[in-house]
């Protein structure tokens, strides 16, 4: 199985240039993981609990954490939000909430 990650927007891209190579080499790796197992594990891309549809992919980098929303169309296809620098334990709402808008934003835009 193979999966494509795709970007709304520009979101992400203005989020990764600003990242040294080194993060960008592991978000390269854990999309390709995506793009090509069926179970990836939870420890890469997992659910976000308490709102529908929405998932995060998981980086650690050098002690860092970062995180980019993302959902599903179809199955096979990844569509990539915002991402952003975990400083704390509990992701900052704002995030999410932006995360669920650009998803609305995507789907609106698709039909």
């Amino acid at each position: 199985m193979s999966r494509q990650i795709v970007f709304h927007g520009e979101y992400f891209i203005d989020f990764y240039k600003k990242l040294d190579l080194g993060v960008k080499s592991k978000f390269k790796y854990v999309f390709e993981l995506i793009e090509q197992i069926d179970m990836v594990p939870k420890k890469f891309l997992a659910p976000l609990t308490g709102y529908e549809g929405l998932f995060e992919i998981r980086i650690e980098y050098q002690s860092n954490i970062y995180r980019v929303f993302c959902c599903f169309d179809k199955g096979k296809l990844i569509v990539l939000f915002n991402g952003f620098q975990k400083k704390t334990q509990k992701t900052p709402k704002k995030e999410i909430e932006k995360a669920m808008k650009l998803k609305d934003e995507y789907f609106q835009q698709k039909d």
